[in-house]
């Protein structure tokens, strides 16, 4: 991978929550950020606007919470909303990608950190955008793409 591709934004969608996180310069490890708690789209995406300004972000990765089965559920119908209003807004290459198993392990890393994920859900959000990222980082250095 180039080291001019820039930093990547990692983006967990939620109907309440928006957990973020942003990779190093480099495109090798991502990094948590805090979580953004909103209100209505504007205030969304301009809290999102400010991170990829602040961080000269180049590249978008949405979270798509396929169901077990692989398919689109009300779910993954509302992130790929998102998605497509963060390409209209930004206009930055974006990518959907695969997170049936985020929460679950966010939820386990928590767990195994002796915090509870039901009274840390910012941390889970946190947590979950940090697991895309990294996921999509690794698959960018295996070369598949």
């Amino acid at each position: 991978m180039s080291t001019s591709r820039g930093r990547i934004l990692a983006i967990d969608y939620g109907r309440k929550r928006i957990g973020v996180a942003v990779s190093d310069p480099l495109g090798l490890t991502a990094q948590g950020l805090p979580t953004i708690t909103y209100s209505s789209e504007y205030d969304v995406l301009e809290k999102l606007r400010q991170i990829i300004t602040e961080y000269e972000v180049n590249e978008l990765v949405v979270g798509l919470p396929l169901n077990m089965k692989g398919e689109i559920g009300v779910s993954a119908y509302k992130a790929k909303l998102f998605f497509d209003c963060l390409q209209k807004k930004f206009g930055l290459p974006s990518t959907l990608w695969d997170e049936r198993f985020s929460s679950v392990a966010a939820h386990r890393v928590l767990k195994e950190l002796g915090e509870s994920p039901s009274r840390n859900k910012q941390k889970v959000d946190q947590i979950s955008a940090v697991l895309i990222l990294q996921g999509y980082l690794d698959y960018l250095h295996r070369g598949v793409r």
